[in-house]
């Protein structure tokens, strides 16, 4: 495996943002940057052999910093959507700015995805490493969060998160990276093809927090338990596609247990043959497909991006459970070791 690390650029303040590029014996190559510990890049071979870069990004690291779609980075402290930026942990509540309509998301205006993150390579993979603040965005306690990256000579993009706190908080660590298996700024995602281990999905209210309990996805376009066309139900009459003008939701993983890998998703894309096999230890995953993503920083490669020219499949815990007794558990205490991990399996169909 070649590693390579550069100086991509400089923050507002002066900090340093580094690019690594990782690149297996068949060519394939994915790129990270300090900024968000993010994704930048993932270039991997179609059915004929031909490389493409699959992951949208921009054309500059400063356009990382405070941007919509959180692009390729990792959001926290808790990832997704908090119910009017308010939690109570061990009786006392906590108020998390209110960025997106009534609701805190992905930990605040200034999370953990506008940060530069130190790094550094350790034994052939790249570690991102931030250290937030008691108080930070309004979250108690302070932590050591550690996104670890390994890319493989199968081309799996290997992902772990880490994390440890001084205090009680809660923590939620995801990738947002979007995907186009035909090459980022080639069409859009509408024609992919989706297969979900997931046979109930959250409803949520009108500003897209969870009502509670799950729902199942049978009889309803929520449904991809059997694989479909992203695009094919995409404009159907159902409140939770109007809410979202497109998929942005959260679905249960089937099987689901602490700590085990579990299969999570296929996305497959006819026109190239490339596949995404997506397998990891959170309890659901959030799929968006771009809906909100024109007008967003100029793309890589001359590129502008449009709605749904890209999907995320963000790999978490539930939305909103810092406020929900039912949901897995999002607290993190002293003592305690947060670990989380995602694997994005890149491979054709013939």
């Amino acid at each position: 495996m070649e590693v390579k690390k550069e100086l991509w650029g400089k923050s507002a303040c002066g900090k340093e943002i580094y690019l690594y590029t990782l690149t297996n014996s068949k060519g394939a190559y994915v790129q990270l940057g300090s900024v968000g510990a993010a994704i930048v890049s993932v270039v991997v071979p179609d059915k004929d052999g031909n490389l493409a870069d699959v992951s949208l990004g921009y054309a500059d690291p400063v356009s990382y910093f405070g941007d919509g779609p959180c692009m390729g980075k990792t959001p926290g402290r808790y990832a997704n959507r908090v119910a009017a930026g308010k939690f109570t942990l061990e009786g006392k509540e906590y108020t998390l700015p209110v960025n997106c309509g009534p609701n805190h998301l992905h930990g605040g205006p200034d999370g953990f995805q506008s940060r530069v993150w130190e790094s550094r390579e350790n034994e052939g993979g790249i570690e991102f490493l931030y250290y937030s603040e008691d108080g930070e965005q309004g979250y108690p306690g302070a932590v050591k969060a550690v996104v670890r990256y390994e890319w493989t000579e199968d081309c799996e993009l290997r992902m772990t998160y880490t994390a440890e706190s001084d205090a009680p908080t809660v923590i939620n660590l995801t990738n947002h990276a979007y995907f186009n298996l035909n090459g980022e700024g080639n069409g859009n995602i509408l024609g992919h093809t989706l297969r979900m281990n997931c046979s109930e999905y959250l409803p949520t209210d009108d500003t897209q927090i969870p009502l509670g309990e799950s729902a199942p996805v049978a009889g309803t376009p929520m449904d991809f338990v059997n694989e479909k066309p992203v695009g094919q139900d995409i404009r159907a009459d159902f409140e939770a596609l109007k809410i979202g003008s497109g998929y942005d939701h959260c679905w249960v993983i089937d099987g689901a247990e602490p700590g085990q890998l579990q299969f999570c998703c296929e996305l497959f894309a006819p026109e190239s043959g490339r596949t995404l096999n997506i397998y990891t230890t959170q309890p659901g995953v959030q799929v968006y497909t771009g809906n909100w993503l024109a007008g967003c920083p100029a793309g890589k490669n001359g590129h502008i991006y449009e709605d749904y020219t890209g999907v995320a499949i963000e790999c978490q815990n539930y939305p909103d459970a810092p406020n929900k007794e039912d949901y897995p558990s999002a607290v993190l205490r002293p003592g305690e070791v947060y670990e989380q991990a995602i694997i994005f399996a890149f491979g054709v169909r013939e």
